[in-house]
């Protein structure tokens, strides 16, 4: 969730980065009692992200500056689209504005590029989700936007749910199927009910110990898309049946076809590209 604490902290650190001391441009050559009006615009289609880190960027660089006109986020704008109104002091405006603008087109970049893959699995069960491949320090922004754009997320860290991959079945011992079932029931047993359990595989003979241990989903692991319409036959409604790896927006509708429950796309945070969005004098 976007919570105001957040929305406060990367604003802050983003404008503390780039004005450590003050804006020297602004403050040498604008006059302290000018004024500003500008226009937030498109200039290539795409969904709308990020809304709330403009308003902070430019209440933070002058309380004075007004926010109006401002898109909802996720709402779909065309090429040309205005997209807010700033107007206020000139000098807090033209503090604000890089902040404001690397917000908004990072995240807006990353909704409309998840509303693309969500789109191309429509009317199949699938959901499209995100995962932890986040910029440092950035990852609550990059979520909500994968939100925004229609997709769902995954768990948001490490102390979210149990994710047990190839690495942590070897430091388990689980070296064939009963000592991998063993485990993961060992590990059912002290993580509790509420907890969920959920275990990478990356070969169906590896999926009848993992089902017998009772875990709540199974994430499927760069497997050709015969054997997800196996592996999801196998599973069989047991747990949750995820397909990740190498997913891409030319293979994730077949990817969905084969009935999986779940398509986890590291793409939406780390390979999105920045939508270009600038602001205009009105």
């Amino acid at each position: 969730m976007l919570t105001n604490s957040i929305i406060e902290t990367a604003v802050r650190c983003a404008l503390d980065e780039d004005a450590p001391w003050g804006d020297l441009t602004a403050e040498l050559a604008i006059p302290a009692d000018a004024r500003l009006d500008t226009r937030l615009v498109a200039r290539e289609p795409g969904v709308f992200a990020g809304g709330p880190l403009i308003a902070e960027a430019f209440r933070r660089s002058d309380p004075r500056i007004e926010v109006s006109a401002l898109v909802p986020e996720g709402a779909a704008f065309a090429a040309g689209e205005v997209l807010a109104r700033i107007a206020g002091p000139a000098r807090g405006v033209l503090t604000g504005e890089r902040v404001a603008l690397n917000f908004a087109q990072r995240m807006s970049g990353i909704a409309t590029l998840t509303a693309r893959y969500v789109a191309a699995v429509a009317g199949t069960r699938a959901r499209v989700a995100d995962t932890r491949k986040t910029t440092p320090g950035l990852r609550a922004l990059e979520k909500h936007a994968v939100r925004a754009g229609g997709g769902a997320n995954h768990r948001f860290g490490l102390s979210d749910a149990i994710m047990v991959k190839d690495n942590h079945l070897a430091a388990l011992g689980a070296v064939d199927a009963a000592t991998t079932t063993a485990a993961l029931r060992g590990l059912r047993e002290r993580a509790g009910h509420t907890v969920s359990i959920i275990v990478e595989v990356d070969r169906l003979d590896q999926l009848d110990a993992v089902l017998e241990a009772g875990v709540t989903g199974v994430l499927l692991d760069n497997f050709s898309l015969p054997d997800l319409a196996e592996g999801v036959r196998r599973i069989g409604g047991r747990a949750v049946a995820e397909a990740s790896g190498g997913v891409s927006l030319d293979t994730v509708a077949a990817v969905a076809a084969t009935g999986v429950d779940v398509i986890s796309v590291g793409q939406l945070t780390h390979g999105a590209r920045a939508l270009d969005l600038g602001l205009d004098a009105a």
